[in-house]
């Protein structure tokens, strides 16, 4: 059944520019649900495909990516706190697991922001039933801005995917 399963998400890997999107146009080390510091082979490959967020108060970007071609696509933008919308992507896309963008300080100190990130995580790990990871995401936005990006959130929400994909290749 696993083996079904990673084989619909490679599939689906190939069809990322055609996915559903969302609306008009729609460096530190990475954790988990449960938030225990991740090792480099705690990544099991059974973790293909993967939804990411990148948290606000009121927009969260989503991205999606597999780690097979190591990219990430956007797919949109939900307004923050719409875990319906995202309970939907989450059923279209079946991920393995989700990363989400966790911001610090230029310094790497948490902020208010960090903390309202990954009580978003464990909403979804406590929702979806799915691990969730956590990546530094310091400067995606502004790294989203500067490529010229239409939807900053879920170009930052791809950032963040890839990020996770080079820590964890």
């Amino acid at each position: 059944m696993l083996a079904a399963a990673n084989r619909k998400h490679i599939a689906m890997a190939g069809r990322l520019g055609s996915g559903p999107t969302l609306g008009p146009q729609v460096p530190g080390g990475s954790m988990c649900s449960g938030f225990v510091e991740m090792k480099p082979d705690a990544l099991a490959t059974t973790h293909q495909f993967f939804l990411a967020f990148d948290f606000g108060t009121r927009r969260i970007g989503v991205a999606s990516g597999t780690r097979l071609l190591g990219a990430a696509e956007p797919r949109g933008t939900v307004k923050s706190g719409d875990f319906s919308a995202i309970a939907a992507l989450v059923k279209t896309w079946q991920p393995d697991a989700l990363v989400i963008g966790v911001p610090r300080y230029p310094d790497g100190v948490p902020h208010e922001m960090t903390t309202k990130a990954r009580n978003f995580g464990r909403r979804l790990a406590g929702r979806h039933h799915l691990p969730v990871f956590e990546v530094d995401e310091r400067y995606t936005s502004v790294e989203a801005e500067a490529e010229g990006a239409h939807d900053v959130d879920a170009a930052a929400a791809a950032l963040i995917l890839e990020q996770f994909f080079r820590e964890h290749p």
